[in-house]
């Protein structure tokens, strides 16, 4: 298995791009309209932000799930006993979030929304009939006035060297969501589990974007686009003494959103919640 970046702009971006998401669960764009310098932008300033002590003046709330969840409440992920090596912001529209870094993050929540829905679109265009045919509504619409969609910053810290043995940035998981959007991290460390076991670096070219399947649009979608374990491990050397930023959007559907016969979005995202722990 091979993750190759696909050119947005090429004629056969669409097919190529499904492909990929079909055969890997992955798919990786290049040339795409998310302007570099706003993630760069978005990257610099939120460093400095969990850099900041300011950062536990936004204190998670337990229920909403919107502001910052220290280390300390880290997930752990399914099948796991080790806290993940990272803190985090969960970001809404509807959420708290500092003023100085609002407008630019609601910008590319905002862009990020836009490019998703139409590769939703492009999902669905080349879903085999018998496929298509299962999703209840349009791809597209079925994130369309979501409030549930998250914007998570994610900020794994230098390694000190004296962590929980086992215990890596982010254990091998799968997402929730429909599909989940990431630009390129500032650091390399993300990695998709292949259909034989083994472990492959995902392309991080800075400017590449990342887009991967979540258990959603695999329950809608009859088990035919699969949602492949993914992980992002510890460096080592002296990239052990850097941070990592990472922007990933995880696109969910209103509650209502029926996935399947078993499921609406609402029922699947509460099951899976308590199997977490987070509720």
């Amino acid at each position: 298995m091979q993750l190759v970046a696909v050119d947005y702009q090429a004629e056969n971006a669409q097919e190529e791009f499904v492909k990929s998401l079909r055969e890997t669960g992955f798919g990786v764009l290049k040339n795409h309209p998310i302007q570099q310098s706003l993630v760069q932008g978005i990257y610099n300033n939120w460093q400095g932000f969990f850099d900041s002590e300011e950062k536990n003046d936004y204190l998670y709330n337990k229920g909403k799930q919107d502001g910052f969840f220290p280390q300390s409440v880290s997930e752990v992920a399914k099948g796991f006993t080790k806290k993940d090596i990272k803190e985090y912001y969960h970001f809404y529209p509807w959420g708290q979030c500092p003023e100085a870094l609002h407008p630019q993050i609601s910008q590319y929540y905002e862009e990020a929304n836009t490019l998703a829905k139409e590769l939703l679109g492009w999902i669905e265009k080349h879903s085999p009939s018998e496929v298509s045919e299962k999703y209840s509504q349009p791809l597209g619409n079925m994130i369309k006035d979501s409030d549930q969609t998250l914007l998570r910053i994610l900020h794994y810290p230098p390694l000190k060297g004296d962590e929980e043995v086992d215990a890596i940035r982010a254990a091998a998981h799968e997402d929730i969501n429909l599909i989940t959007i990431l630009p390129a991290a500032n650091e390399p460390g993300l990695q998709v589990q292949a259909k034989d076991g083994s472990w492959i670096d995902v392309p991080c070219d800075f400017g590449n974007l990342i887009v991967n399947i979540g258990d959603m649009l695999q329950e809608a979608s009859g088990g035919y686009f699969p949602s492949t374990t993914h992980r992002v491990v510890n460096p080592d050397g002296t990239d052990m003494t850097k941070s990592r930023i990472s922007l990933p959007l995880f696109l969910h559907p209103r509650p209502d959103v029926v996935l399947s016969e078993r499921h609406t979005a609402g029922s699947y995202l509460q099951e899976r919640l308590r199997e977490l722990g987070v509720i």
